[in-house]
């Protein structure tokens, strides 16, 4: 072979334990690492209007901080504050640039059950109690037979699952392999390969396996891609700022409804704008009446919340404070303040666990604190 030029990419199999030297540049080429598929945008954008500029501080352990202490102190990579439907702060660190497609992580599952909502409105899905094996006949005699598109949504389908990001046995490392691997249909049979451990509904367990199926669900029931659907009902309406992508289980395949999907930074500010205006667009419906307040209601309560401001989880959203909060590894978070009219997106780079030194702050948490300073300025 001639000694070409070519470029090095790091292994799409260790996406979920990436060093921080990879993460930053991982996490912007995911459509590069992986199978994927565009959600296009519309011919016309939205213009966010800019209002005056903020400039929070916040305390930790008796330390003043402001915004810039703030994104060097925790790996932030992105920061927009849209407050009555205006930018009062927008800032880029670690190389990522206004049109960068950064990964959504997780922050992706509350836009796909959001997409949901817009399939019962259209009458395509009758109701989220329907089984999954209506839409997943590949499901039947498995452990997700009787379980329903609200189990999957709300995170209770009592399937056994293990989330460990730094374990490479766990079930969430097997998935991503399988992404990384391109295996056409693996992430279906590993999902049908997985035994009870709970009767469903019963029992709160985190699960991206499960936003897998709800996305494959809702693909079978919509007869489209989740990508195209995702276009049609909100992307171009919302006015969207530039293409995104839903990344696949395999080339040609399914979108992962759950994870690793990618956009830019002020497009994630728009689809929260999207549920903070109850699914509504330019005066036109897209997911039913009281949909966005059904995704708020508590339907778990958390026994050991992932952070200080979250007790409760709903429609693939997790709840509490006034928040509905979308959160994804490694630093990815779309908090909505509906009584406030307030929208904050941080997009971070978060080191693994392998690579945290002892005694590092909680930076889940000090993007709480921060969000509260905003929330008071």
């Amino acid at each position: 072979m001639i000694a070409a030029p070519r470029q090095h990419l790091p292994r799409g199999e260790e996406f979920l334990l990436l060093p921080p030297s990879l993460q930053p540049y991982a996490y912007r080429i995911v459509d590069k690492l992986f199978a994927h598929r565009v959600i296009r945008r519309g011919s016309a954008v939205r213009d966010l209007p800019r209002g005056r500029e903020i400039a929070p501080r916040y305390l930790v352990d008796g330390t003043e901080h402001d915004v810039s202490s703030f994104m060097d102190r925790n790996a932030i990579v992105g920061l927009l504050v849209i407050r009555r439907g205006a930018i009062v702060l927008e800032r880029y660190g670690l190389g990522l640039q206004e049109h960068d497609r950064w990964s959504t992580m997780s922050t992706v599952k509350s836009m796909t059950a959001m997409l949901v909502g817009a399939a019962v409105r259209d009458g395509s899905i009758s109701s989220i109690d329907d089984p999954l094996t209506r839409y997943l006949p590949a499901l039947r005699d498995s452990a997700y037979e009787g379980v329903t598109l609200r189990h999957v949504m709300t995170m209770s389908s009592g399937t056994r699952w293990t989330e460990d990001y730094g374990d490479r046995s766990s079930d969430v490392n097997r998935y991503s392999k399988s992404l990384a691997d391109r295996v056409p249909g693996g992430v279906l049979s590993l999902m049908a390969s997985l035994p009870r451990a709970h009767p469903a509904g019963s029992t709160f367990l985190y699960n991206s396996g499960d936003t897998y199926l709800l996305g494959a669900a809702l693909t079978a029931a919509v007869g489209k891609s989740l990508a195209d659907y995702m276009s049609e009902k909100i992307w171009q309406p919302a006015g969207m700022e530039c293409d995104a992508f839903y990344t696949l289980e395999s080339e040609g395949g399914q979108e992962i409804g759950g994870s690793r999907a990618g956009m830019v930074l002020r497009d994630f500010g728009r689809f929260a704008l999207f549920v903070a205006n109850d699914g509504v667009i330019d005066g036109k419906r897209v997911l039913p009446d009281g949909w966005v307040d059904a995704a708020a209601t508590p339907a778990f309560r958390l026994d050991a919340s992932p952070v200080m401001d979250i007790t409760h989880y709903g429609y693939s959203w997790w709840l509490g404070d006034g928040v509905m909060a979308a959160l994804g590894h490694a630093g990815q978070r779309i908090d909505i303040f509906r009584d406030e009219d307030l929208v904050v997106v941080t997009l971070g780079a978060f080191p693994e666990p392998a690579y945290r030194r002892p005694g590092d702050h909680d930076r889940r948490n000090e993007v709480v604190a921060f969000t509260r300073a905003v929330r008071a300025t």
